[in-house]
């Protein structure tokens, strides 16, 4: 069992296009950029006889708000665009490969699951969530402090692509491929 806390790195969301009424018109969907913030969850594994290989089942939570699209140099023909919050909970699961060392113990795992995302109201956008199949690559090190105890460091990327159907109320919504990537640090209990 794990406790984890860090920092989410956010791209962008990306590859912006609309949805319902708004799916294929030309407009103003560009890329849109996140805020960095910070990230916390928990995780639990089983590595069965202590082996090489194993599965941990974790929950992730972070708030990368969209930034105002006025900000942005790339983007100077348009007015501020206001920015809005954004709240991403991933729940996946992860197989990993880990070196059985006493002491220090690397490892590295690809995992799937979904992830929760929801945009928050604003004078032009209707808050909404969406519910997307979600991917991470992690790498991290784990190095024991006592035979039950570790600390842990871990690098994650993560990967959806999130669908708000509503947010522009009966006019459609927007779609885009959400990215970012964690480093994170905790404690683990291992029995």
């Amino acid at each position: 069992m794990a406790g984890a806390v860090g920092i989410n790195f956010a791209d962008r969301i990306n590859t912006i296009g609309g949805t319902g009424p708004q799916a294929g018109l030309p407009g103003p969907f560009v890329d849109r950029d996140l805020q960095n913030s910070i990230t916390y969850g928990a995780k639990v594994g089983y590595f069965p006889g202590h082996r090489w290989f194993g599965i941990e089942g974790e929950v992730l939570h972070t708030t990368p708000h969209i930034k105002n699209l006025g900000d942005d140099p790339r983007t100077t023909n348009f007015d501020a665009v206001p920015g809005f919050h954004l709240r991403v909970t991933t729940a996946g699961v992860n197989f990993i490969a880990r070196y059985p060392g006493r002491s220090l113990q690397p490892y590295a795992g690809v995992g799937i699951g979904m992830a929760i995302a929801r945009i928050g109201e604003t004078a032009t956008i209707r808050s909404d969530t969406d519910v997307a199949a979600a991917w991470n690559l992690l790498a991290g090190i784990r190095g024991f402090v006592t035979p039950h105890i570790a600390l842990f460091v871990e690098y994650k990327y993560t990967g959806a692509s999130f669908r708000f159907d509503q947010a522009f109320g009966p006019d459609g919504g927007f779609a885009g491929n959400y990215r970012a990537q964690h480093i994170l640090s905790g404690l683990s209990y291992h029995f």
